[in-house]
């Protein structure tokens, strides 16, 4: 049976889009497992507004039973004063289904991030976005310093997760090195996947 890992991102000028683009080339480089690019709809002020049903353009809306069934997860967001997007986090606030029954317990996580500037939150994001996934008993995969990117890189790329720094006006292209480190976190959660799911 083909191994399913769950990119699932929130993004507003695209560079959180095109990292999980990236985790998604990393995660089908492995034989046998395949990514699920989703996004969630935006946070709306009005309790009026509802979100279409299929976005406009982008990856489609994620499903909590695709949460569920996924064999792997990897998580994006963009940088919020150190923290998520909301979107994203009310997305997981939803989960309780998910956690009440240990239907995550045990698949393997990852998480990436973009910020405007080199000093704008990145590694507390990444370690926000892990709480909610050690909660309901994911194990959290980081990056090792044997992917040498981590070592050469002067714009993104942590040990906690590919991160890219998309400049004051979110134009910055992703560099090599943060493309690298993106498709370095999907190969990595693919193989666990692989070797942790038996079934």
């Amino acid at each position: 049976m083909m191994k399913q890992v769950l990119v699932l991102y929130y993004s507003r000028s695209g560079a959180t889009a095109e990292m999980a683009r990236l985790v998604s080339r990393g995660v089908e480089s492995v034989t046998g497992v395949e990514a699920v690019l989703r996004t969630v709809p935006e946070v709306s002020e009005s309790c009026e507004a509802t979100a279409p049903a299929v976005p406009n353009e982008g990856a489609p809306y994620v499903s909590l039973d695709e949460l569920k069934t996924c064999h792997a997860l990897a998580l994006g967001s963009p940088t919020r004063f150190g923290n998520m997007a909301a979107p994203l986090k009310y997305f997981l606030e939803k989960t309780s289904g998910q956690w009440l029954s240990g239907s995550l317990v045990g698949k393997p996580a990852g998480v990436f991030t973009s910020t405007s500037s080199l000093h704008g939150g990145q590694e507390t994001t990444l370690l926000s976005m892990m709480i909610p996934l050690l909660h309901h008993g994911m194990l959290i995969s980081g990056l090792p310093y044997t992917e040498s990117e981590l070592l050469t890189t002067n714009t993104g790329g942590t040990p906690y997760g590919p991160s890219h720094l998309a400049g004051a006006q979110s134009d910055r292209p992703i560099s090599d090195d943060e493309k690298a480190l993106c498709i370095a976190l999907g190969k990595r959660l693919a193989t666990l996947a692989r070797k942790l799911d038996s079934e």
